[in-house]
């Protein structure tokens, strides 16, 4: 265990940097995925096909190559940012084609008699989305919204890859000094695992708190 009181700054930094990485990414995940899915329920031809394009294209593509194309391959053409803003504007577009289908599943579940009612008051398609189908909507698939956060956690480790000093490229980093793997990694384990719990608790919480009685 001395191997981990010796380190502890080391797994504390990682661990921070886990976490402001999944929650930008999520937000970031969030508004990618209510836009797409705006766009895959729109009666415009073009958009909707905009947003079948965007999830597939992002689903079938894993975030390792994403993110490699990105840190390496944008710097080519003159973009440059930091490691951390890169990883966080990938991991958010690549969880946003999750987010886009999980919200999309919410706004099929919405009465369709609710835009209709929306639309008799003479609201548009876009005000009727906003107003009444997607608060309804995002209400109801919370749980899913919650297994897209922890999944999120799981891939902001991706960024090890490209060089962001996250709790994986910690854990490795003390390993390669103290050559413990399994203390080490076992740890790790246990930190994602507690990320993990806490946001199926916050998920559960906000699922009663908001859950739509029918």
């Amino acid at each position: 265990m001395n191997v981990i009181t010796d380190h502890l700054s080391e797994f504390g930094h990682g661990l921070l940097l886990t976490a402001e990485l999944t929650l930008l990414s999520l937000a970031g995940a969030l508004v990618a995925g209510t836009v797409v899915a705006s766009m895959r329920v729109s009666p415009v031809r073009v958009l909707r096909a905009a947003g079948m394009a965007y999830v597939e294209v992002l689903q079938n593509v894993p975030l390792l190559v994403w993110l490699v194309l990105a840190v390496f391959g944008l710097p080519e053409i003159g973009l440059m940012t930091g490691l951390f803003t890169t990883s966080v504007v990938v991991i958010s577009l690549y969880q946003g084609a999750y987010t886009a289908e999980a919200v999309r599943s919410g706004i099929n579940a919405v009465p369709a008699g609710q835009g209709e009612a929306a639309r008799a008051l003479g609201l548009t398609f876009t005000q009727s989305l906003r107003l009444v189908v997607l608060p309804q909507g995002l209400r109801t698939v919370v749980q899913p919204l919650g297994n897209i956060a922890i999944m999120t956690l799981m891939n902001t480790a991706m960024a090890a890859a490209v060089g962001v000093v996250e709790l994986t490229a910690a854990a490795n980093r003390v390993n390669l000094a103290e050559a413990t793997p399994i203390w080490i990694f076992v740890t790790a384990g246990l930190a994602y695992m507690a990320l993990s719990g806490l946001f199926g608790l916050v998920t559960g919480a906000l699922e009663r708190k908001w859950a739509i009685l029918r």
